[in-house]
C-alpha cells in the first residue's frame, strides 16, 4: 500500500543570499498531513531560512516548493493560506484581543456574525475567552502567546508555522505550553511545523524530527529514533548530552567494534553507518554509565572529580587515562551516593549503549 501523498514537497531547494554560499542545500523534504514536525538545528543551520521558505517571506535560489499537489514557490505569503506564528507574537498594539484574532478573516471578506462567531471559538481553543477587550500591552507573554496561535488558526489553514514561538517565556510556563500546544495538534488534526534550537522542545513535542545543519538534513525520524539511534556524530553530539571519546578500530565482530582510546584502553561499541577501520568517535550518554558495573561490556576505573546536584539528578565528573572529562548521570542525591573528590570508582556500560561513528 503506498503512502498518502505528503502536504508540503520541498524538491531540490536550495537558498543563497550572496550568490555565493548556500544557507540552504539541495532540499528533498515531505512533510505529511497531520503531522507535528520539528525542523531543529543551531543558529544558522538553516531551519528558519527553510520555515520563511515555505511560509513565502522568502523565495528559493533553486527548486520547488508543492503545497497539497500545487506549486507555491513563487505564491506571495497572503495566497498560501498558512497560519504562523512568530516568536515576538507580531500582534497589533492598538487592536484588542479579538481584532487581532479577526484581522485573518477581514482580509478574506467574512461577514461580522460569521467573524464573531470564529473568533469566539478561536479563543475558547486557547483559553481566552474572557480577555476579547484587552490590548497585548495587558497580557502576560503565555496569554499574548496563545491570541498569536487563535489568530493562525482562526481561518482553519491546513497548515500553521511556528517560528521559535515560545522562546520568550519563561522555562516553567514554556513546559506548559509545549504540552498544551501539543494536545491542541492532536485536537485539532492540523500540520504544524516548528522550529526551535531547543533540543527538549523538539523531543518533547514532535511526531518527527528533522535535524538541521550547514544548510541540510542530517536526520529525519522520530524522536525516539533521533535520540537512540543517531544517523552520525554530528546529531548524537547535538541531541542530549554525550561523553565523546577519540579513538582507532582495533576489531570488529559483526556490528560490535574493539575500539582502543589514549592510554590503551579498549572499548566495546556499535557501529554506527561507515565506522569500521580506522579512527572513530565514540558516543556515550552520561545516564548509560552504571556505578553498578558488574555484567557490562565494558568497565573502567576513573578519579572523582567533582559532584554536580541538579535537584532531579547528580551528575559525577570523572577523570582518567581516556578522558579528562567523563559525566556520569544518576537520580541518587550526593549524600545517597556516599562518594568522595578524589575517590577512584568503577564505571561501566553496554556496547549498544556506546555508538561508534566514523571521523
Amino acid at each position: 500500500m503506498s503512502e498518502p501523498a505528503p502536504l508540503v514537497r520541498f524538491a531540490g531547494v536550495s537558498k543563497s543570499y550572496d550568490g555565493e554560499s548556500l544557507v540552504v542545500r539541495d532540499l528533498d523534504l515531505d512533510i505529511r498531513r497531520g503531522e507535528f514536525l520539528t525542523l531543529l538545528g543551531p543558529s544558522g543551520s538553516g531551519k528558519t531560512t527553510t520555515l520563511m521558505m515555505l511560509s513565502g517571506f522568502e523565495s528559493p535560489t533553486s527548486g520547488r516548493i508543492l503545497l497539497a499537489g500545487r506549486d507555491i514557490t513563487l505564491t506571495p505569503p497572503y495566497r498560501r493560506g498558512i497560519g504562523m506564528v512568530f516568536q515576538n507574537y507580531a500582534l497589533f498594539p492598538h487592536m484588542t484581543v479579538a481584532e487581532n484574532v479577526a484581522y485573518p478573516l477581514k482580509l478574506r471578506g467574512l461577514d461580522a456574525a460569521s467573524i464573531a462567531t470564529k473568533v469566539a471559538a478561536a479563543l475558547a481553543m486557547v483559553r481566552l475567552e474572557g480577555l476579547l477587550a484587552r490590548r497585548p500591552a495587558q497580557l502576560s507573554g503565555g496569554q499574548q502567546q496563545r491570541v498569536a496561535l487563535a489568530r493562525a488558526l482562526v481561518f482553519e489553514p491546513e497548515l500553521v508555522l511556528l517560528d521559535e514561538p515560545l522562546g520568550a517565556l519563561d522555562k516553567q510556563l514554556r513546559e506548559r505550553m509545549q504540552i498544551e500546544l501539543k494536545a491542541l495538534h492532536e485536537r485539532l488534526d492540523v500540520t504544524m511545523v516548528y522550529v526551535t534550537h531547543d533540543q527538549s522542545e523538539a523531543l518533547t513535542m514532535s511526531d518527527r524530527i528533522a535535524v538541521f545543519s550547514d544548510g541540510r538534513i542530517h536526520q529525519l525520524a522520530s524522536p525516539f529514533e533521533v535520540y537512540e539511534n543517531p544517523a552520525d556524530s554530528f546529531v548524537a553530539g547535538f541531541i542530549g548530552e554525550n561523553n565523546r571519546l577519540a579513538g582507532t578500530v582495533a576489531g570488529r565482530d559483526g556490528e560490535r567494534l574493539v575500539v582502543e582510546v589514549p592510554g590503551g584502553d579498549r572499548i566495546i561499541a556499535r557501529a554506527v553507518g561507515s565506522a569500521a577501520t580506522g579512527k572513530v568517535v565514540l558516543s556515550i550518554r552520561p545516564e548509560r554509565v552504571s556505578l553498578a558495573p558488574e555484567g557490562h561490556d565494558n568497565r573502567f576505573r576513573l578519579r572523582l572529580q567533582n559532584i554536580v546536584y541538579v535537584g532531579e539528578s547528580s551528575r559525577l565528573i570523572l577523570a582518567g587515562p581516556f578522558a579528562e572529562e567523563f559525566v556520569v548521570k544518576t537520580a541518587r542525591a550526593p549524600a545517597e551516593i556516599g562518594l568522595a573528590r578524589g575517590q577512584e570508582i568503577e564505571i561501566g556500560w553496554q556496547a549498544k549503549d556506546c555508538l561508534a561513528f566514523a571521523d
